[in-house]
């Protein structure tokens, strides 16, 4: 039977904010879905002490900072994947003076052991959810009860069916404002879960020597799959610059990188993203492609953590969405960061759907840009910086 909803009392959402990540009219730092994950649980929240909440995905704190202040809890424990997000997060709570509520962590057994209340906003991936709901029914308290939330048109039955591997009871609520909230509790004995299937695994024939060996987490954009667009962009960089250092830029899964440092050994090969996940996964690829040594993987604001003038080679293959929204302005304000770390006469090789039409906003924000190849649906370019 399904539990009651109660409302609690009311939660300034309006008040959140979403930077450092893109602030539009059309994006907000919450939505239905985290209203009612809060008013569902409702009730495991008001009776829960302090250090057994975990919150899972949490977009920008409206979760985390609800739970909070709706019901004084203090010692919640989050894991959000993008970096904007937990930079987000802790700009919302000194606004509210919630600062000491929550602590970061991975997606690892420090995130849910213990746990008896799970908040967790449902990822697309069933991949990533079947990672996620491995690791709750494993190191979670027997007794937790899972409340997991999303926007209808993002779910499906069949994460009814992921659940189920885990766990022996899960319901489905009544939808309210296009939301539903899954709840799941009876954690299954680890015998009787299934084989442990991540970090995923393929191989790819690039032109190499051996093939491209990509790892990923689940929750990577892509998981281990060599995107088209990338698998595009490969072997025109080999008429990129000479460069001591190379840049990859938003690194995914790592197949940029990896291939970087299979093609140049002399090269140090530095790789960021703000993803928890690619940043896992990139680590895997270079150590499954044994380059691991040439380079340095960082989790990081775009490349924040890059001093201005300092680079030669930057290679980026954009991302054209925000979580489930397709927006241009990730895109452009990694264009801008690429174009604020490289030297004068520096490169920045990027690939991009053609319908996008990014070639102005490079020559603006970087430098003379030119063509280097197109096809049907990609188009690769080269950025001079000035």
């Amino acid at each position: 039977m399904d539990r009651p909803v109660t409302s609690a009392a009311p939660f300034a959402f309006d008040v959140l904010g979403r930077a450092p990540d893109v602030e539009a009219e059309n994006l907000q730092a919450y939505d239905s879905a985290d209203r009612l994950l809060l008013d569902t649980a409702a009730d495991d929240l008001m009776s829960a002490e302090s250090g057994t909440v975990s919150v899972i995905g949490d977009a920008y704190g409206a979760l985390t900072l609800g739970a909070a202040a709706l019901h004084g809890l203090h010692g919640l424990r989050v894991q959000q994947d993008p970096l904007s997000g937990e930079l987000a997060l802790d700009a919302n709570a000194r606004a509210l003076g919630l600062e000491g509520a929550y602590s970061h962590h991975g997606l690892d057994r420090s995130l849910v052991a213990g746990a008896r209340v799970v908040l967790l906003r449902l990822p697309r991936s069933l991949d990533a959810l079947e990672e996620i709901a491995s690791l709750i029914a494993r190191d979670a308290d027997p007794a937790v009860r899972v409340y997991a939330g999303g926007r209808l048109k993002h779910m499906t039955t069949a994460m009814n069916g992921i659940f189920a591997r885990y766990f022996g009871s899960v319901s489905a609520g009544l939808a309210r404002q296009k939301s539903r909230i899954l709840t799941v509790s009876a954690p299954l004995p680890a015998l009787d879960h299934p084989a442990p299937r991540f970090p995923l695994a393929a191989a790819y024939d690039v032109g190499l020597p051996a093939p491209l060996q990509l790892r990923a987490r689940a929750a990577a954009f892509g998981g281990a799959a060599l995107d088209p667009g990338t698998r595009f962009l490969l072997p025109h960089l080999a008429h990129a610059r000479d460069a001591a250092q190379a840049v990859d830029l938003g690194c995914g899964n790592g197949a940029i990188a990896a291939y970087l440092a299979l093609t140049r050994p002399a090269a140090r090969i530095l790789a960021s993203d703000q993803s928890e996940a690619a940043v896992a996964s990139t680590a895997l690829t270079l150590e499954a492609n044994g380059v691991a040594g040439n380079a340095v993987v960082r989790r990081a604001d775009a490349l924040s953590w890059l001093s201005d003038a300092s680079q030669e080679l930057v290679v980026l293959n954009p991302p054209f969405h925000i979580g489930a929204t397709v927006h241009a302005g990730i895109a452009l304000k990694l264009f801008a960061d690429a174009g604020r770390v490289l030297q004068s006469g520096g490169e920045l090789w990027t690939v991009w759907n053609s319908h996008l039409a990014y070639k102005a906003a490079l020559n603006r924000l970087v430098g003379p840009t030119r063509q280097v190849a197109r096809n049907p649906k990609f188009t690769v370019t080269v950025s001079t910086a000035r």
